[in-house]
């Protein structure tokens, strides 16, 4: 006897998503000729669209094994050489790209029924970006970039509390850049975008970089 799902997987709000994004398609003309300006228009679209957090996107990365991590993280930066973020580099994705500096990238805008994948080198930015970006951070944020071993055993809360509380004390004006915190920008080899259809007809680009510069293709759904 087959095994029966607590949970029953259809989705009817993804059903109805799905129809409404059935006016909106994607052919090879409307793709601009740079990925990073295609993917600028999406955001923006997904923006004004309501999308809660359109900065959000997984990042996966893995160490010299092969072994696969991944968790979701903000884009905090988009120019012509790829998307960066920052991070506590003590943690675990941080050791991955130590020693493996590779990546990948998905964002998922559900109300438009998008996504965007991304896969290349990953590359530390400088100490003078990574403070420029932290000086604009709030202090309590900065106060527990330096308080938190990321991905580190703790014994309680409280532990972490603590932490802030001495440090708040300690860096009583400015908060300086942690030396094991900074950013990071991942610079595609290719990017990916899918535009969701009825019935699995999705629309499927790809941009490749090529020594001329970006090739695109269409891919199946």
């Amino acid at each position: 006897m087959p095994r029966q799902f607590i949970v029953h997987l259809q989705d009817p709000l993804r059903v109805a998503r799905l129809m409404e994004a059935e006016s909106t398609t994607l052919g090879r003309s409307d793709l601009h000729p740079d990925p990073f300006i295609q993917f600028a228009h999406w955001h923006a679209a997904a923006t004004a669209a309501g999308v809660r957090e359109p900065n959000a996107m997984t990042l996966a990365t893995s160490d010299p094994e092969g072994a696969p991590s991944a968790r979701i993280v903000l884009l905090r930066g988009l120019d012509e050489h790829g998307f960066a973020w920052h991070t506590n580099r003590t943690s675990l994705k941080g050791r991955d790209l130590a020693r493996n500096p590779r990546g990948a990238l998905v964002f998922h805008w559900d109300l438009q029924q998008r996504q965007v994948r991304a896969a290349g080198v990953v590359e530390q930015l400088d100490e003078e970006a990574s403070a420029a970006y932290f000086a604009g951070r709030s202090r309590a944020s900065q106060l527990s970039a330096w308080a938190s071993p990321q991905g580190q055993r703790l014994d309680d809360r409280a532990q972490l509390e603590a932490a802030v509380d001495r440090l708040a004390t300690e860096f009583p004006d400015e908060v300086p850049l942690p030396p094991f915190w900074g950013g990071y920008r991942l610079r595609p080899a290719w990017i990916e975008f899918w535009q969701g259809r009825r019935d699995r007809m999705h629309d499927r680009f790809v941009y490749l970089r090529q020594a001329s510069g970006w090739h695109i293709e269409r891919l199946a759904p």
